[in-house]
């Protein structure tokens, strides 16, 4: 496991109203929540390879559908990936100087909460290609959808 990054398992509570599940609890994670982004993914969506290098930590949940998370720590090499969602429920913990995106296996609603807020005029946000060598293997796409932002980081 890659230092730092946590797996927090989620338990989904149903009855015939529907379903609640807690997603994120601050007194569990190392650093306080400052921001939290829902994003909308169509099926084949690549989002990253993204990381931050003054301090930003990102807690990954996927509240409807499937995503699979990949984080490639940057020095060494090693990596990380799970598949979550409706059939993992699962958050992910990542400590933002690794390298870390996600991919829409099915179309879904993807949260993330992170630990610093965006500062568009002076953002932390820097990108390494999806196909990047050390991870190209762990998507299941050959042909992603991607921002402009990623593509240009290939």
């Amino acid at each position: 496991m890659i230092e730092g990054l946590l797996r927090i398992p989620l338990q989904r509570l149903e009855d015939e109203r529907g379903w609640f599940v807690e997603l994120m609890r601050a007194s569990m994670l190392p650093k306080p929540v400052r921001q939290s982004n829902l994003v909308s993914s169509r099926r084949g969506t690549i989002r990253g390879l993204h990381y931050h290098e003054r301090g930003q930590d990102d807690l990954f949940a996927c509240v409807q559908g499937m995503v699979r998370v990949v984080v490639l720590e940057r020095e060494t090499g090693e990596t990380f990936t799970e598949d979550i969602g409706d059939e993992n429920p699962v958050a992910i913990y990542i400590p933002g100087v690794n390298a870390h995106g996600y991919e829409a296996l099915t179309d879904c609603l993807f949260l993330y909460h992170v630990t610093e807020a965006y500062d568009p005029a002076n953002p932390d946000e820097h990108g390494l290609c999806w196909a990047d060598p050390r991870v190209k293997h762990l998507w299941s796409t050959k042909t992603p959808i991607l921002s402009p932002r990623d593509l240009a980081a290939c």
